[in-house]
């Protein structure tokens, strides 16, 4: 099993590819948190990866917060939602001759609402998704300080973005995992929202907001890691 660092369309991304087989069971596309940590050195995840044979693209977007608006530091003409749909795929069609459905979406904190961003409006493109921790409302970040005040003129521009405005009723990923540490008091409020919407809408999810392992950050993620890949390999496996 190896990392490596690659470029895809000019943007770094971790590229990890498992000992076996030859051509991986499918892709997990890992959307970083606002730290801009992937999993290249992560122990819990690469071993998860590699056990069930799965190849992992982790791309490199400064405090972009994945949305669908543009951000200069990231790029000046493609906003990163759109630099996913369409570069990722292109990547691992020809490094593993890979491509959707077999690719799921996995993220952290920003990375987790990213993806849910990605999978919500491209639901048959990516129907796998798990999302640790998501900052779903990061409305409440906005005029804190952080990049959202860069990316949006102002809060309602922000909430407008938010993962749970781009819900459709009638496309929606089929395999959907919520991850999120009960005393997790920065993204506890926003996934109870995104729950209470899905099961008012009648749309299937899966969800953990009881196991408790440190609250939020890094020491939950890396707790949740078997659960994680586990999941994200048998639903793959689904797809064809």
């Amino acid at each position: 099993m190896s990392w490596s660092t690659e470029l895809l369309a000019a943007h770094p991304a971790d590229v990890f590819t498992p000992d076996s087989p030859a051509t991986p069971h499918g892709v997990v596309l890992f959307l970083h948190g606002y730290d801009g940590v992937t999993l290249r050195d992560n122990v819990a995840y690469t071993a998860e990866l590699n056990r069930h044979g799965l190849a992992c693209v982790c791309p490199i977007g400064p405090l972009c917060w994945w949305t669908d608006r543009v951000h200069v530091p990231f790029d000046a003409h493609v906003s990163p939602l759109d630099f996913l749909k369409q570069q990722v795929p292109e990547f691992c069609r020809e490094r593993w001759q890979i491509e959707p459905p077999k690719i799921a979406v996995c993220g952290v904190e920003m990375g987790g609402q990213g993806a849910l961003q990605l999978a919500y409006r491209h639901a048959r493109q990516f129907p796998v998704v798990v999302a640790v921790s998501p900052k779903v409302d990061f409305e409440t970040w906005y005029g804190h300080g952080t990049t959202l005040d860069e990316i949006f003129p102002d809060r309602e521009a922000s909430r407008q973005a938010t993962v749970i405005l781009h819900l459709h009723p009638l496309n929606w990923p089929k395999h959907q995992l919520l991850l999120c540490d009960p005393a997790d008091h920065y993204c506890r409020d926003g996934v109870e929202t995104l729950m209470t919407k899905l099961s008012s809408t009648g749309i299937p999810f899966d969800v953990d907001v009881q196991t408790t392992h440190g609250g939020f950050g890094w020491t939950y993620a890396n707790h949740m890691a078997p659960r994680v890949v586990s999941f994200l390999a048998e639903r793959l496996l689904r797809e064809v």
